[in-house]
C-alpha cells in the first residue's frame, strides 16, 4: 500500500513539473554522406545516451545493413562478421523496435562495428535513444558499450537501404562530433546534475564511480582556471493538497517545497527522502562556501569522502558524519550552516529554489529529466559517464589551440605533429615548427620563440619578424665564418628580410663571395695589383707607393730632398714669426701692466703722506700765518 502511494505521489510531482514549460532538446551530431554521389549531403542524427561518442572527432566508415537479424536484438553469427568486410571501419545500420536501443548497439559492437545507426520506423522528429535503468543480462552490457550510436530519420534510412541494395558502390558516411559541444571562449563551463543518494541502483553507482575517478582531472582543470564547474541537484515539490500528508512530510523539507523520493522506496524503514534533500542542500553549500574562498574544487573532495565515510549502506548517512567530513577538509562549518538555513521553516530556500528554476531548460539546453546528467557549455552530454569519455567531451569545448595540457595526453588524442610534422613548416636546424597539436587535430601556425614572432602561412614558410630576430637561428638568413671573420645576411636594423652583406651576393638565404679582382670592380689605378679575399679584396701599388682605397689611387710614401728643404724653410719662417710675435706681445703687456698698477696704487696711498709731498716746498709761510692768527 505504501509503495502504491509513493508511486502515485511521484507521478503527481512529475506531471506538475513537466507541465511548466517543459523543453526536451535532442542533442544531434552532423552526419554526411560521402558516397554515392546521389546521396551526398548533410543529415541530422540524434546522439545515443550511452556508449562513447567521439566528441571533438569524426569517423568515416562504410554502411552495412545485415541480410538477416536487421533489428540487432540477437547476437550476430560468426566471429566479428562486420569487422573486415570493407577496408574502412564498419558503420552498422539496424532497424528500430523489438528490444532496447542499447542492446542493439551492444550486439553491433560485438560484431565488430565501429558505430551503429538505428533507423526510425516511422516519420517523426528525432528522439534521444536512452538505455534501460539496469542491464537485463548477467554481463551488464550497458556499461560495456564503447562505440558511438545515433538514431536517423525513417526517410533517410530508406535512402541508405536503397543505395546498398543497388550495389553500385560503397555507401560511405562521415559521423562528425567536432561541433557537438560549442566552444565560444577559452573556458569550458560544465554542470553535473547529481544526487547524494547512493541507494538508487546502477545509476547511483555509475555517478559515484565517475566522481571518484574524475576528481583528479576536475581539480586540475579548476585550479588552472580552464573550467568553471557547478554541481546541481534535482528536487520536486509537493502539491499544496498533499503538504500535510505523511508522505510529503517524510520526503520533503521547508513544508513540502523541496522533495526527493524515498531512497529504499519503502516509507517504513531506512532513510527518508528529506534526508537526501537535506544532504543535497549541504553539498550545494559546501560548493558555495568553498567557491567564496577560491577553492571550489574542494566540493569533489567532500562528495568523495562523504560517500566513503557516510554511506547509506553502512547506516552512516547523517548530519553528524557530514560535519566530521567538513571539519576534516578545513571548511568553515558555521558558514555552511548559515547557508543551509532552517529546513523546517515555512519559507523558500534560496539555493533550492534556484535549483528548481535551473532544472527547466533555457536557451540551447533542454530540461534536465534524468540523473545523472552532465551539461557542457549549455549542451547536455550524451554518452557513458566515464572519466576518459567525459574528459574528451570537455576538451572538445575549448577553442582550438586553447586546449589545456591535460587534453593533449596520449589516452585522449594522437599527436599529428609527430608524423611528417603535420604537413607544416619547420626549421630543423633551430628545431622550430609551425605545427601545434590540438585536441581536434593540429593547426599550422607560425610560432613565437623567445619573444620573437614568426610570420607566414604556417604551411610553406614562416620568418622571424622584429627586433631580436637575428638571435634566433640568425633570423633564418645566411651566415658563415672563415679565417676568424663572420658575416651575416641578417641585420638588426631591419625588421624582416635577409640581405647579403657587402662583398657577397645572393638572395640572403644563400650568399657567395664576390671576386672583385676578377670582375675588375676594384684596384683600377695604374700600377695596382689586386688580390681577392673572402668578403673583400686587397690592392697593392708598385714600388714604394701607398694605396688610398677611397680614391682608388697610389701616392708616394716619401717626398724629394728639394721638397724637404722647402718644407724646412717654411717651418723655420713660421717658427721665427711666432717667436717675434711672442716677444713683442710680452713687452707691450708688461708696459701696460706697470702703468695700470701705478694708477691703482696712487688711489690708495695715505692722505697725510700725499699732503706732505704736495706742500714740502711751502713749510715757512704756513707757520707765519699761523702765528699772526693768534
Amino acid at each position: 500500500m505504501l509503495l502504491k502511494q509513493f508511486a502515485v505521489l511521484v507521478l503527481i510531482l512529475s506531471v506538475g513539473l513537466s507541465s511548466v514549460c517543459a523543453r526536451f532538446v535532442v542533442e544531434k551530431s552532423s552526419l554526411s554522406v560521402l558516397s554515392p554521389l546521389s546521396l551526398r549531403g548533410k543529415y541530422d542524427s540524434a546522439l545515443g545516451n550511452f556508449g562513447v561518442p567521439d566528441y571533438g572527432g569524426f569517423l568515416v566508415g562504410s554502411v552495412v545493413y545485415p541480410e538477416k537479424g536487421a533489428s540487432g536484438c540477437e547476437a550476430f553469427e560468426g566471429d566479428k562478421p562486420f569487422k573486415s568486410k570493407f577496408p574502412t571501419p564498419t558503420i552498422l545500420l539496424l532497424d528500430r523496435g523489438e528490444c532496447y536501443f542499447a542492446l542493439k548497439v551492444w550486439n553491433g559492437q560485438q560484431a565488430g562495428a565501429a558505430a551503429v545507426l538505428v533507423a526510425d520506423n516511422i516519420d517523426e522528429p528525432l528522439i534521444t535513444m536512452d538505455s534501460p535503468e539496469e542491464s537485463t543480462d548477467k554481463d551488464g552490457y550497458v556499461e560495456k558499450i564503447e562505440i558511438p550510436s545515433a538514431l536517423i530519420e525513417h526517410s533517410f534510412a530508406k535512402s541508405l537501404k536503397q543505395a546498398l541494395k543497388n550495389g553500385g558502390e560503397d555507401v560511405v558516411i562521415k559521423m562528425d562530433w567536432r561541433e557537438s559541444v560549442p566552444h565560444p571562449d577559452q573556458r569550458v563551463e560544465y554542470e553535473l546534475w547529481t544526487n547524494s543518494n547512493d541507494e538508487c541502483g546502477t545509476r547511483c553507482d555509475e555517478q559515484m564511480n565517475f566522481i571518484k575517478n574524475f576528481k583528479g582531472h576536475a581539480q586540475i582543470l579548476e585550479k588552472g582556471g580552464y573550467t568553471l564547474f557547478t554541481p546541481h541537484y534535482i528536487t520536486w515539490y509537493c502539491p499544496m493538497a498533499f503538504t500535510h500528508s505523511s508522505q510529503c512530510k517524510s520526503q520533503c523539507i521547508n513544508h513540502g517545497r523541496y522533495c526527493a523520493p524515498d531512497p529504499e522506496q519503502d516509507f517504513s524503514e531506512g532513510y527518508d527522502g528529506k534526508d537526501v534533500v537535506f544532504e543535497n542542500l549541504r553539498q550545494l553549500c559546501v560548493h558555495r562556501v568553498a567557491n567564496e574562498s577560491n577553492q571550489s574544487w574542494v566540493w569533489w573532495d567532500y562528495v568523495t569522502d562523504f560517500h566513503i565515510r557516510c554511506s547509506m549502506k553502512e547506516k552512516k548517512y547523517s548530519k553528524e558524519c557530514a560535519e566530521t567530513v567538513i571539519k576534516s577538509l578545513g571548511l568553515p562549518i558555521d558558514k555552511i550552516k548559515k547557508c543551509i538555513g532552517d529546513p523546517e521553516a515555512d519559507v523558500e530556500n534560496e539555493l533550492l529554489k534556484t535549483e528548481q528554476e535551473l532544472q527547466v531548460g533555457r536557451g540551447s539546453r533542454g530540461d534536465v529529466t534524468i540523473l545523472p546528467t552532465l551539461v557542457i557549455n549549455n549542451v547536455q552530454y550524451r554518452g557513458k559517464l566515464e572519466r576518459t569519455a567525459v574528459l574528451r567531451a570537455i576538451c572538445s569545448g575549448f577553442q582550438e589551440t586553447k586546449d589545456p595540457p591535460i587534453c593533449l595526453t596520449a589516452d585522449l588524442e594522437t599527436n599529428e605533429c609527430l608524423e611528417r610534422n603535420g604537413g607544416c613548416w619547420q626549421d630543423t636546424k633551430a628545431n622550430i615548427t609551425a605545427c601545434k597539436d590540438t585536441f581536434r587535430g593540429r593547426v599550422c601556425e607560425c610560432p613565437t620563440v623567445k619573444g620573437v614572432q614568426f610570420r607566414g602561412d604556417g604551411y610553406l614558410y614562416c620568418e622571424a619578424y622584429g627586433p631580436g630576430r637575428c638571435e634566433i637561428n640568425n633570423g633564418g638568413c645566411w651566415t658563415d665564418a672563415k679565417n676568424g671573420l663572420t658575416f651575416s645576411a641578417c641585420s638588426e636594423s631591419q625588421l624582416t628580410g635577409c640581405q647579403c652583406p657587402k662583398g657577397f651576393r645572393g638572395n640572403g638565404l644563400t650568399c657567395e663571395d664576390i671576386n672583385e679582382c676578377k670582375e675588375r670592380s676594384a684596384c683600377q689605378c695604374n700600377g695596382c695589383s689586386c688580390t681577392n679575399t673572402w668578403g673583400g679584396y686587397e690592392c697593392k701599388c708598385k714600388g714604394d707607393l701607398l694605396y688610398i682605397k677611397e680614391h682608388d689611387t697610389c701616392i708616394e710614401r716619401s717626398g724629394s730632398k728639394f721638397g724637404w728643404t722647402i718644407t724646412f724653410v717654411v717651418l723655420a719662417v713660421v717658427v721665427s714669426a711666432g717667436l717675434a710675435g711672442y716677444v713683442f706681445y710680452k713687452y707691450r703687456l708688461r708696459s701696460y701692466m706697470d702703468s695700470e698698477i701705478m694708477a691703482i696704487m696712487s688711489q690708495y696711498m695715505p692722505i697725510d703722506n700725499q699732503h706732505n709731498i704736495e706742500t714740502a716746498g711751502e713749510a715757512q709761510p704756513s707757520r707765519q700765518t699761523s702765528v699772526n692768527k693768534f
